[in-house]
């Protein structure tokens, strides 16, 4: 009787025990049922958010400021502020050499409240009026700049940088490839003009070796033809043939007058 009943003691005893399916299915129900439910509730507390916008951030104000001051009037979930531009950059130079605020500057921003009639209410509330706060705030005298977002969520605004953001990437791409185009065409010129310039030094100087060949080939030779004298002639050798010719004349009369003598 013992053997009969063991398959049915063991199954009532360890039920966890059983086909692994019979464990994991359940548990993965669990889970998508409590991640739907998780979902459902965000998606209901994002239709209840609502979205103000700011169009102006005075200076020295930043997210951490901004959120003490406007947790003052509601529960606030997400800010976003758009830091500033280089055409904004100039402003922020003259505040610096003023000795005035000298970190990051924002030129406008969104805020996130968590009800969206809390939302509408502080932005009617709130626009137009002065900051206030402590006086030596800087920002004690600006004054709001909020206006709330009709049926506008996180997303659209999420959406939106994003667009941005893209559509910033493709204009710099246009300029770099229009930069890098334009020194292409820059440089083409300049090795055009440093060939033309080159080719005409190249031009002058052969111009410039022909000038000089020429300027010696055209060049006359001068011949100068000096008057000259008649040659003056040496008499002195002619006294001595003469006087030669006179001793040898007497000599040759004295001996034919000494035969003449002797044959007398």
């Amino acid at each position: 009787m013992y053997d009969e009943e063991q398959p049915d003691e063991s199954d009532d005893s360890l039920p966890g025990l059983g086909n692994a399916d019979d464990v994991i299915i359940p548990n993965d129900e669990k889970q998508k049922k409590k991640r739907k439910k998780i979902l459902l509730e965000e998606a209901k507390k994002a239709r209840n958010r609502g979205v103000c916008y700011l169009s102006r951030i005075p200076p020295q104000m930043d997210p951490v400021k901004l959120r003490q001051v406007l947790s003052q009037h509601g529960e606030i979930d997400r800010i976003y502020l758009v830091p500033e531009t280089k055409q904004q950059l100039p402003q922020q130079v003259n505040r610096k050499k003023a000795g005035d605020f000298r970190g990051q500057g924002y030129e406008e921003g969104w805020v996130e409240f968590t009800n969206k009639r809390v939302a509408k209410r502080v932005a009617h509330m709130l626009n137009g009026e002065q900051m206030g706060g402590r006086k030596k705030s800087s920002f004690f005298y600006d004054i709001w700049n909020i206006k709330y977002l009709s049926k506008f969520k996180w997303e659209d605004l999420t959406e939106e940088i994003a667009y941005k953001h893209a559509l910033q990437q493709q204009k710099l791409v246009m300029v770099n490839s229009a930069a890098k185009k334009e020194k292409e065409i820059y440089m083409d010129k300049v090795d055009k003009s440093n060939g033309l310039n080159a080719i005409e030094e190249r031009r002058k100087k052969k111009q410039k070796i022909q000038e000089q060949g020429s300027a010696e080939q055209q060049e006359p030779k001068v011949i100068r033809h000096f008057r000259q004298t008649r040659p003056v002639k040496d008499d002195s050798a002619q006294p001595k043939s003469q006087m030669s010719r006179n001793v040898l004349a007497g000599v040759s009369n004295h001996i034919s007058i000494s035969l003449y003598i002797c044959n007398a």
